[in-house]
């Protein structure tokens, strides 16, 4: 970077090593850049060398004033063997822990332009980010890449254990229906369950490591001046203003990838030719999906991080299957735990006739193909946003983390889904495509899909709440680089 860009904010981005988190931070740092921010984004070496490969940094060779930076992750790189070397989560944030605070100085002691404020994932703070703010004498804001009610589950960890509620007493209370109690009291919610929360959070031993996790992730809202939210103000109002009188300074800047199709026709055409995805995404899924009518295609996908077993697997098959409907669903090679992803020959042969089978795509250009009638999903935040922007229904079968919480609302609050309960099961889920796609609940449930969309359209059109408070944003960042 030169003198000249030297005169304008030089913001960090420290995202939470993972699909999600990458790719909603990444979205938010090219908003900023396209505001005139300059952006340095840091990633772990192995997640960039994905993004390069396939080809989420082509845009970069007309993005002068943005950069990427690495920091190490503990493997040693393939060309050094030849082996492309595999890392489970808990070995990554091992590692971070241990490693991040140095790693991070040390990249920022060799940047050309001083950085001037710091935007975190709060789930990378338990690497010690607020004392190298401190020590850098660099303003940090969280940004929180899930919606607010998320974020209130996620703070709950800090509730419950001020009001003894957790730890639970021992394991019975994990079964005998003690989690279906309602909790009242969080500000702005209504009907949400001790079940409904992060499941690191309900817990029998005070020592255990994920609750701790999720409490220094919690208590760190009470650390900053200023938050940033992927929700839009309109989604979650009541929420959102009872948030507001917490912590005041709250930015609801969603949905991202609305906000980023504002952008002129000629810098749009520049946006889209990046995915954001650290997966190769197949075409041939649109191909497919070109030959289908409108509304005829039930779209399955559970994310980047999701596992279950091969049995579970199987289930979801044949109720896709039996539903009679046409699917496109996404299948990982590491999403059945322990062993392969790949079905029975018999059901893999019936799959042919009616689905679409592929391990990664464009998500967001699937969910707004017209052939799109619905979305069997996790309900991980970045795939609700993406499908009430798309104005498209959900069949919800949570996983972890905040799954839970959105799938809730999602069906509850929004009205756009419905819930697989309990263990998945073929019958189950052919019912619940079969009313997603064409039954009673259907047309109710697309009406109210396509309201948010069109609400979420005006929060991102250019006096839309989310508009505006991506300016705010940007004012902010400037007036806190100047102190």
């Amino acid at each position: 970077m030169d003198a000249v860009d030297q005169k304008k904010p030089h913001v960090l981005f420290i995202p939470y090593p993972a699909q999600s988190h990458i790719k909603c931070m990444l979205k938010l740092a090219r908003l900023l850049h396209h505001k005139g921010l300059h952006i340095t984004f840091i990633n772990t070496q192995s997640n960039q060398k994905r993004l390069v490969e396939s080809g989420g940094t082509h845009w970069l060779v007309d993005a002068p004033g943005f950069q990427f930076q690495t920091v190490p992750d503990g493997l040693p790189s393939a060309t050094d063997d030849g082996i492309e070397h595999i890392q489970s989560a808990a070995e990554l944030w091992t590692y971070l822990g241990i490693s991040f605070f140095d790693s991070f100085f040390d990249l920022v002691s060799r940047l050309e332009s001083p950085a001037t404020c710091i935007v975190c994932d709060p789930f990378i703070t338990y690497t010690n980010m607020f004392h190298a703010s401190e020590m850098l004498k660099i303003p940090i804001i969280l940004f929180w890449t899930m919606a607010a009610s998320g974020f209130m589950g996620f703070y709950q960890a800090k509730v419950l254990m001020e009001k003894g509620l957790v730890p639970l007493k021992d394991e019975c209370y994990l079964t005998n229906g003690y989690l279906d109690m309602e909790i009242d009291w969080i500000p702005g919610m209504r009907g949400i369950r001790l079940k409904d929360l992060p499941e690191f959070i309900l817990v029998t031993k005070r020592d255990d490591l994920g609750l701790n996790y999720i409490l220094d992730s919690a208590r760190a809202a009470d650390k900053v001046s200023h938050m940033i939210i992927h929700t839009f103000d309109e989604l979650e109002a009541t929420l959102i203003k009872e948030l507001k009188s917490i912590f005041p300074q709250i930015y609801t800047i969603g949905p991202l990838q609305l906000l980023l199709n504002e952008i002129t026709d000629n810098e749009t055409t520049k946006i889209n030719l990046n995915s954001y995805s650290l997966w190769k995404e197949e075409p041939e899924c649109i191909q497919w999906l070109q030959s289908k009518e409108p509304n005829s295609v039930v779209y399955v996908n559970f994310g980047s991080l999701a596992v279950m077993s091969l049995q579970d697997l199987t289930e979801l098959g044949w109720g896709l299957v039996n539903s009679n409907h046409y699917f496109l669903w996404i299948i990982r090679a590491d999403l059945v735990d322990g062993q392969p992803a790949v079905l029975p020959q018999e059901l893999e042969e019936v799959t042919k006739g009616k689905g679409f089978i592929a391990s990664w795509c464009s998500q967001e250009e699937v969910l707004n193909h017209p052939s799109i009638g619905g979305f069997l999903t996790h309900a991980g935040w970045g795939s609700v946003i993406e499908s009430l922007s798309a104005g498209v229904p959900m069949v919800c079968w949570p996983f972890s983390h905040d799954q839970r919480v959105n799938c809730r609302q999602v069906c509850n609050e929004w009205e756009v889904g419905m819930e697989i309960e309990g263990k998945v099961k073929r019958d189950k889920v052919e019912k619940l495509v079969r009313e997603l796609m064409d039954g009673i609940e259907c047309q109710r449930m697309r009406k109210k899909a396509q309201e948010w969309k069109n609400i979420a359209d005006i929060a991102t059109s250019p006096n839309g709440s989310s508009s505006i408070n991506i300016d705010k944003l940007v004012n902010k960042i400037t007036v806190l680089s100047k102190k």
